[in-house]
């Protein structure tokens, strides 16, 4: 498809996904005069594919990465304050010991850029191209397909609004961070003036204390359940005789519930492939970033989201023809709302809130839906004798029969059968 036929299909679901997500401290109803809101989004990732070459690492931002293999640690830390100053804004966060990043980290405030464009002036809207193109929705873990499945959208037969109404899934609890407005101060880290890597045995664990010059003190601490969640490691991708694949995980400590999407392509008929683990119809766009407790548990009794104990999900035959799928997993961890002073008692009693402080979790890794070739199956790998370069097509069938691949296998690395996954 051309980047304009893209763009067309993602649009609507962008827009679908941003409705969806936000914080419920915005939605809070205050009862008093505003009062400063700090947020933590503390999330682990890990995008690392075996076989996968460097100049490929791109695709991991099509699924919400940036390209960066192995287990990565990331913090974004958002401080919105009602208090203005008539100095330079100045706030930051200090750190425990554990966290291995000095004593405090700087909360920046943003430079306000000043628009280019001339009062009045209109910008020519851009036109896009309608595509022609079939998307095949499926869902569920198991051997085989689901009754009643796929779910077929086809582009060139429904409008936008009816395009976006058929990717809609479940809503979750509508959030919205901390950012820059009219008439409060805002700081965040990291920023364009403050960055660092995260140490990898950096820990959250312990006192923390936001101070600045337009807010007032902000103490708290976290605990081991708030701290940087394990990375997503699958133990086994292998295929089954039915042509399924069957994905193994390991589990995730402090994870509240798991959810899995999975996409490809098929290069002959050009359709796009769209699978979820839910037992029940769902895409799932808007389920693949933080989620609270609350919507867990509820997406879990909805079986829409996988329980905490699941460790496995075998993906139904639907990719084999496409060559195989890119598999986005998400672990959702716990969170910590606090609000200081606590609620009174005594409804008679005013309640004037000085401050407030939500951590939030999330872990998330990317692998193909294609056996590993690396020997990180879960079955231990055979030891056979060196035998000679098969000289033929059969003696190269022998050789693979016996090493249990299969010899239709797009050949090369996995980075090379991403490319035909996706059509490029």
């Amino acid at each position: 498809m051309s980047n304009s036929s893209v763009r067309w299909m993602v649009a609507p679901v962008l827009a679908t996904t941003l409705i969806f997500y936000g914080t419920a401290g915005a939605a809070e109803k205050q009862k008093t005069k505003p009062y400063p809101h700090y947020w933590l989004s503390i999330a682990t990732t890990n995008q690392s594919m075996p076989g996968m070459s460097p100049e490929m690492s791109g695709m991991a931002s099509l699924f919400g990465g940036k390209g960066a293999f192995g287990p990565k640690r990331e913090l974004h830390l958002q401080l919105e304050s009602p208090q203005v100053t008539a100095e330079k804004p100045t706030a930051a966060d200090e750190i425990p010991p554990g966290q291995k990043m000095g004593d405090a980290l700087p909360l920046v405030t943003p430079k306000v850029e000043k628009s280019t464009s001339e009062p009045g002036e209109r910008r020519s809207p851009e036109k896009y191209e309608k595509p022609k193109a079939r998307m095949l929705i499926y869902w569920g873990c198991g051997e085989t397909i689901g009754k009643g499945q796929p779910r077929v959208i086809d582009t060139s037969k429904m409008d936008m609004a009816e395009f976006g109404k058929a990717f809609a899934g479940r809503a979750p609890t509508q959030q919205t961070p901390p950012s820059p407005r009219k008439g409060w101060t805002y700081g965040e880290w990291p920023s364009q003036e403050e960055r660092g890597d995260i140490p990898a045995d950096s820990s959250l664990v312990g006192a923390h204390r936001v101070k600045g010059n337009y807010t007032v003190d902000i103490p708290f601490s976290l605990d081991a359940r708030r701290d940087f969640m394990a990375p997503i490691e699958f133990t086994s991708v292998t295929s089954t005789p039915s042509g399924a694949t069957k994905v193994t995980w390991k589990e995730v400590p402090t994870s509240i519930g798991y959810f899995a999407t999975a996409m490809g392509h098929k290069q002959e008929t050009g359709e796009t492939i769209f699978w979820s683990a839910s037992e029940v119809p769902e895409t799932g766009f808007a389920l693949q970033n933080y989620l609270t407790p609350s919507d867990v548990s509820r997406f879990i009794k909805e079986k829409v989201v996988m329980p905490p104990t699941r460790t496995t999900c075998t993906v139904p035959p639907i990719f084999k023809d496409a060559g195989g799928a890119m598999l986005q997993f998400i672990a959702y961890g716990e969170e910590l709302n606090l609000v200081h002073p606590p609620k009174p008692k005594n409804p008679k009693q005013p309640w004037n809130i000085e401050w407030s402080v939500k951590a939030r979790l999330k872990s998330t890794g990317m692998t193909t839906l294609m056996p590993m070739e690396d020997g990180s199956d879960d079955k231990p790998a055979r030891k056979t004798k060196k035998k000679s370069q098969p000289r033929d097509e059969e003696t190269a069938k022998e050789g693979a029969d016996e090493r249990g691949e299969d010899s239709k296998a797009p050949k090369g690395g996995i980075g090379d059968r991403l490319k035909g996954i996706f059509g490029f």
